[in-house]
């Protein structure tokens, strides 16, 4: 509560105000500056541990390499007989005084891995079998100097390096090497790797790329196993060399450089803890708190003294205000100050003669606004920004039979009717909340009776700029409106409800084509299942009457029209066939609409097409029957004359049929013809016609086939029926044809004469033991 009452004295705020900028800047200062610093220092630390680390690298090659150079230059004065280098072994190591200082054992090995001379001599290594060690069997296979890997001696099981060189004799036969061995747990060059520090707390450590520590400089182990699970450790076992920031076994942030050696498959890692590396930056982070909190204590003080001096006049100024708004004060307040003070006190006196001008002009403008109320024909209320009336004009008192001076002061919500308030209240209130016009349609409680009446509200906020002053409403009375409503409804549905269950789909459309309304038929021939509104009929579907596509202009354009036998496809590929009706509403005006009845005219056309099937074709085989086959060679005589090969006409009559039907009944004898109607389709073209003509008797017409191509068919049908058989209680029934071809002439008078010459040629073949097939030429040919 103290600190509230502190912070409400504007003079206490602005010193605050001017505390916190200052340790803002200094801390903007501070983060800004720690940030560029640290970016250095990290840049820095990554180049000193990168130097450091290639430093050490290099030493360690060229400390590994001279003394792999040495041992293979003693190696070469060593070219004796195998017999004399073992005779004078000892010898031979005692006066290579150079290597102790150098290793920490030399060694002697002959071809056979066998230790033949030693030093120092109490190792005792002499004698012993060192076949199996890795840098024997590297040595005698490269036969070059070798740097082994680490591993344990056989002295007291100490970790070391072995570093040897191939002997050759005077033949350049393989005779022995020498090795000297470095302790990797003694005072030696890997050793001194380890004690070289990086700042405070960064080191340096060895390790084979196999995972092997060497020397380390953290821990001082040396063969324990590296960390594999490290990512910054794992990279540099896979040969990777440079600088990346990692975490060590503790999850501190380090900085870790590496450099793979040359000679040998090790790297040399140093890391550095970012802690150790950003000290100088935490020190001048301490350092600047200091200063800013000295910088506080002395300008604190200052501020307040010198802002206390500053609001003087301002309080004046409140004063006078204060006196001025509760009517104690008449005269303007008085201008002294600072300008800025200044300037308030004249901007108060302005807006203060402004506003005695704008209550006056208020109280006219209200004057004027009553007296134009008084006549209006729909009620009209205002209220007070709770919702208290404050006026009404005489139509609302009608409305609500109520007596104006009896609404004054009342809520306007409690005029609603019971069962509307809570809804009309809170759509009333989003809606002012929103600084939207509030549009809704309630009931409202009647004086006189207990009746409601239905109003129509439409209500605004009165605002200005600054403040909200009320609510103005409008009220109209809708009781008669929505009872002709309710009655339209009705019909509306009714209609509706005999459109729904009609199968004629009727849909009505705009002069765009947007469908407006639609049953539940009329969205079915349309494809968009129960609701097909507000999308475009013309879109949808394709109408064609003949192969004609109708488009929206033919309906426009064209007149009513009833029983029009057209084609709908929808955009689901459904095809039907349709009656089509259309008639225009309110034709050439700008809500024109077109209505069409569609009635599914499918079953109507199927009858129609399997009537005019069953009258041109026979009802047992399938085939033409003479009428059909009448008309087609009618037509087929009409193009003789165009075409470059002659039509013929082919007649068959069966041999031998009536025995059949006597014999195995007439049921063989129809499966016999239908087999043979089956056997003459299949014979010919598919444009060649096949019918029958009566009884036994088949015909076929061949356009444009020639007599040579048409005798060869005929001949076909003639051994295929030849061949047909049909086995019915073991026996076996079957028929002979006797054909007649003769070719169209444009000549012939009509078909009754190209009948008869293929008859004769039936005759002729009956005549001369049937089965034969006669061509009878045109008269004249």
């Amino acid at each position: 509560m103290l600190i509230k009452r502190w912070f409400g004295s504007l003079v206490n705020r602005a010193v605050a105000l001017v505390i916190l900028v200052i340790v803002l800047s200094a801390v903007m200062v501070t983060i800004a500056g720690t940030l560029m610093s640290r970016g250095e220092l990290e840049s820095q630390a990554e180049a000193e541990v990168a130097t450091i680390v290639g430093l050490l690298a290099d030493d360690l090659d060229e400390t590994l390499s001279r003394r792999r150079e040495i041992l293979a230059n003693i190696a070469e004065n060593l070219a004796m007989g195998e017999e004399v280098l073992a005779a004078r072994a000892r010898v031979l190591v005692r006066r290579e005084v150079a290597l102790r200082h150098l290793f920490n054992g030399v060694y002697l090995i002959d071809a056979d891995g066998r230790v033949i001379a030693e030093y120092p001599e109490e190792f005792q290594q002499v004698g012993r079998d060192v076949s199996q060690r890795a840098y024997f069997r590297e040595t005698t296979q490269t036969l070059t100097p070798v740097i082994s890997q680490p591993y344990r001696s056989f002295y007291q099981d100490l970790p070391a390096v072995m570093i040897t060189a191939p002997i050759f004799d005077h033949k350049g036969r393989f005779i022995g090497m020498i090795g000297g061995s470095t302790m990797l747990s003694g005072r030696n060059f890997l050793e001194r790797v380890g004690e070289v520090r990086i700042g405070r707390s960064g080191y340096v450590s060895v390790a084979t790329r196999n995972g092997i520590t060497l020397a380390d400089g953290k821990i001082r182990r040396v063969m324990a196993p590296v960390d594999a699970t490290n990512e910054s450790v794992a990279l540099a076992m896979t040969g990777f060399e440079g600088v990346l920031r990692s975490e060590d076994g503790a999850g501190n942030q380090v900085i870790m450089a590496v450099r793979q050696m040359a000679e040998v498959p090790w790297y040399v890692a140093g890391v550095w803890p970012l802690k150790d590396a950003f000290a100088p930056a935490n020190r001048l982070v301490d350092n600047l708190l200091w200063v800013l909190l000295a910088v506080i204590a002395v300008l604190a003080p200052l501020a307040l003294i010198v802002f206390r001096g500053l609001m003087v006049p301002l309080n004046v100024l409140g004063n006078q205000l204060a006196e001025r708004h509760l009517g104690v004060r008449t005269t303007p307040v008085d201008v002294f100050g600072a300008p800025e003070i200044r300037q308030v006190a004249e901007t108060f006196n302005t807006v203060m003669e402004e506003r005695d001008e704008v209550l006056s002009s208020l109280a006219e403008r209200e004057a004027f606004f009553r007296s134009l109320t008084q006549s209006a024909p729909i009620g009209i209320v205002q209220t007070d920004v709770l919702g208290r009336i404050e006026f009404v004009n005489p139509a609302f008192e009608t409305i609500t039979a109520n007596n104006g001076h009896a609404l004054l002061h009342q809520y306007l919500i409690a005029g609603v009717y019971e069962d509307d308030r809570q809804m009309a209240l809170a759509e009333w209130s989003a809606a002012l909340r929103n600084h939207e016009v509030f549009h809704g349609r309630f009931r409202l409680k009647r004086s006189d009776s207990d009746l409601p009446v239905w109003a129509d509200v439409m209500t605004a906020a009165i605002e200005t700029p600054e403040k909200s002053l009320g609510t103005i409403t409008v009220v109209r009375d809708i009781t008669r409106e929505l009872a002709v409503e309710d009655a339209l409804r009705e019909e509306q549905q009714r209609a509706d409800s005999i459109l729904a269950v009609l199968q004629e789909g009727v849909l009505m459309v705009d002069t765009r084509g947007v469908i407006r309304y639609a049953n539940g038929a009329a969205c079915a021939f349309v494809g968009n299942g129960e609701n097909c509104e507000e999308h475009n009929f013309f879109e949808r579907v394709v109408i064609e009457d003949r192969s004609r596509r109708l488009t929206s202009a033919d309906f426009l354009a064209g007149e009513n029209f009833a029983n029009l036998y057209v084609t709908l496809r929808n955009r689901r590929d459904q095809e039907f066939d349709i009656d089509l009706t259309m008639l225009h509403l309110r034709k050439g005006h700008e809500n024109e609409r077109l209505v069409f009845v569609l009635r599914d005219d499918s079953e109507r056309r199927r009858q129609e097409e399997r009537l005019s099937w069953e009258a041109t074709h026979d009802s047992l085989t399938q085939l033409m029957n003479r009428r059909a086959f009448n008309a087609s060679l009618m037509k087929c005589l009409t193009g003789a004359a165009r075409q470059e090969s002659a039509s013929v006409l082919m007649l068959i009559d069966l041999d031998y049929f009536k025995p059949v039907n006597d014999e195995g009944g007439h049921l063989l004898g129809d499966d016999l013809l239908k087999r043979l109607a089956d056997l003459f389709r299949e014979s010919v073209r598919q444009s060649d016609t096949v019918a029958r003509l009566g009884g036994d008797e088949f015909g076929i017409i061949l356009p444009a086939c020639g007599l040579e191509r048409a005798e060869s068919l005929a001949e076909r049908i003639r051994a295929g029926a030849q061949d047909l058989r049909i086995e019915q209680d073991g026996k076996f029934y079957g028929v002979t044809t006797s054909i007649g071809l003769t070719a169209l002439s444009p000549d012939d008078p009509g078909p009754r004469e190209i009948m008869a010459r293929a008859d004769q040629g039936c005759y002729i073949a009956k005549a001369e033991g049937r089965n034969k097939v006669i061509v009878v030429p045109v008269a004249g040919a």
